[in-house]
């Protein structure tokens, strides 16, 4: 199981991402992998996407990550805890992606696809090209 981020998908979409290229080279690789994210995730995709492209583009976006990954539904637990992993880095990790490192402690996954560098401060193997 692989976990999948914001940044990922974000780049996929947008052709002016710097991202974007790689973005296109992971996907055959990670095909036949099971993908999850979370529905915090999904929400700042379609969001972003959104507000760049236009609702239909974010409608596109929604549909492709319903389809194609698990979505992970967020517990009163898992946001607490990611708060704690928030104070460990003293805020130099973001809220969502301590909730992303959370979830993936939680399910015992060691992998991320994305393109935030900031994946970087914990001990997660990040695919990014």
């Amino acid at each position: 199981m692989i976990f999948i981020d914001a940044s990922f998908f974000i780049a996929a979409v947008n052709k002016q991402d710097q991202w974007h290229k790689s973005a296109g080279d992971i996907l055959p690789l990670i095909k036949e992998e099971k993908k999850i994210t979370t529905d915090l995730i999904l929400s700042e995709s379609v969001t972003l996407v959104g507000s760049l492209f236009g609702g239909k583009e974010g409608m596109k976006l929604f549909n492709y990550i319903w389809d194609n990954h698990e979505i992970y539904y967020l517990s009163k637990e898992t946001i607490f805890n990611a708060m704690k992993t928030f104070l460990q880095h003293d805020g130099t990790l973001s809220f969502a992606d301590s909730v992303s490192v959370e979830v993936m402690r939680n399910l015992k996954i060691d992998r991320i696809v994305s393109f935030d560098s900031d994946f970087d401060k914990v001990d997660v193997i990040r695919i990014h090209e």
